[in-house]
């Protein structure tokens, strides 16, 4: 079995710029971008960035030189005014099972890492992040313990799709041949806490002459964020999943703390009137199991009943551990003891199978460099503030 690919060649950084990215635009704004500017006309405008549209989102295009029907006048003006550059890669590491992860940079400090995951859904699923760090802490996630920088930005979060079309050498494929063919919001940060970056995202990647991927094959994982969750299914459509995790009150205040502030029953009540939800549109309830925890046959038939009314499947996570955690995965035994409980029910349970463990690419492992830089400093300070106590 192959190896770890590790590539840690930095393409040159773009040069830093004020200039707006068009990539980050919805159609609309593009148009309205594009007036604003002086670029065009109104009575062109949306004629433009129709034209525009097909260039950047379906052709992938990072320079405006490339476009061929657009004026040599108008490209050196979109040259001047605009941007179409993509972040900086740090760093891109391949599994051996051939997950890849890129580790990307917006701008100094401002850091997430961006998951491709073969074999998954239709072809292939990119796992993106919404946010630079969490506010949520869930004590079984690594990406939980590292602090909110920021939101990232809708430009900031189709560049994470850009990247990964780029490095798969997959622009202007028909859906039939793609290797990339779902979008799971499950990186890092909480987007629902994130909303307007994370819709205008969406219609961007879901159009049907760019990205072209369907608002079917996008789902957006929640820890619980309850008061959007309706708006969350009228602004986009997407496939709605819960990071769920315990049955009870008292577990899930423990392993999510958001719990606290909306407890299980007000989550159950949002999920169910939650638009667009039916047998079709089923809702997926992510649950990782942790030795001892939440993994017992009691805990199964607790959540047979927490789900009953609910068009739902349920996606088993083994625990992936990470550095400094308390917590370890339970026995596949177990595991499978679970799943067969949930299965006499009625519920698709599938186990997932961990996917880049081996590069810290698998579910609740991602942290940005910068921050594990930072803690790595600090690890390095204390040692040796300590060996200088036991000299002293």
């Amino acid at each position: 079995m192959p190896g770890v690919t590790l590539d840690l060649v930095r393409k040159p950084a773009a040069r830093p710029s004020d200039q707006p990215n068009l990539a980050g635009l919805t159609r609309a704004r593009l148009a309205a971008a594009l007036v604003e500017a002086g670029a065009v006309p109104a009575d062109k405008a949306k004629m433009r960035a129709n034209q525009l549209w097909r260039w950047i989102h379906h052709r992938g295009l990072t320079d405006f030189e490339g476009m061929s029907d657009v004026s040599k006048e108008l490209r050196t003006v979109l040259q001047d005014r605009f941007s179409l550059a993509r972040p900086e890669i740090v760093e891109r590491q391949v599994s051996r099972d051939g997950t890849r992860k890129w580790l990307l940079r917006f701008a100094p400090g401002i850091e997430v890492e961006t998951v491709y995951i073969p074999d998954v859904g239709r072809a292939g699923a990119l796992c993106v992040s919404s946010q630079v760090g969490c506010t949520l802490n869930c004590t079984f996630c690594h990406t939980g313990t590292q602090a909110l920088v920021r939101n990232l930005s809708a430009a900031e979060i189709v560049a994470q799709v850009q990247v990964a079309k780029d490095d798969l050498e997959e622009w202007g494929f028909p859906g039939e041949d793609r290797r990339l063919s779902n979008i799971v919001f499950m990186g890092m940060g909480e987007p629902l806490y994130n909303l307007d970056a994370v819709a205008d995202a969406i219609d961007i990647i879901s159009d049907g002459e760019g990205i072209s991927i369907s608002r079917r094959r996008i789902t957006v994982s929640t820890s619980g964020v309850v008061p959007e969750l309706t708006a969350l299914g009228e602004r986009t459509q997407a496939m709605l999943a819960i990071s769920l995790h315990a049955t009870n009150d008292t577990l899930r205040d423990e392993l999510v703390p958001l719990n606290r502030k909306y407890p299980i029953n007000e989550l159950m009540d949002a999920i169910r009137a939650y638009p667009g939800i039916s047998n079709a549109r089923r809702v997926t309830f992510e649950y990782v199991m942790l030795k001892g925890v939440n993994d017992s046959p009691a805990e199964a038939k607790a959540l047979v009943n927490l789900l009953k009314g609910i068009p739902a499947k349920i996606n088993l996570i083994p625990f992936n551990p990470w550095p400094g955690t308390a917590y370890t995965c339970s026995d596949w035994a177990t595991i499978e003891r679970f799943a067969a409980v949930l299965n006499r029910a009625g519920y698709a349970s599938p186990i997932r199978n961990p996917r880049g463990r081996d590069i810290l690419a698998a579910c609740g492992q991602l942290k940005s460099e910068s921050e594990k830089l930072r803690a790595s400093a600090r690890r390095q300070t204390a040692s040796a503030e300590a060996a200088a106590e036991n000299l002293s």
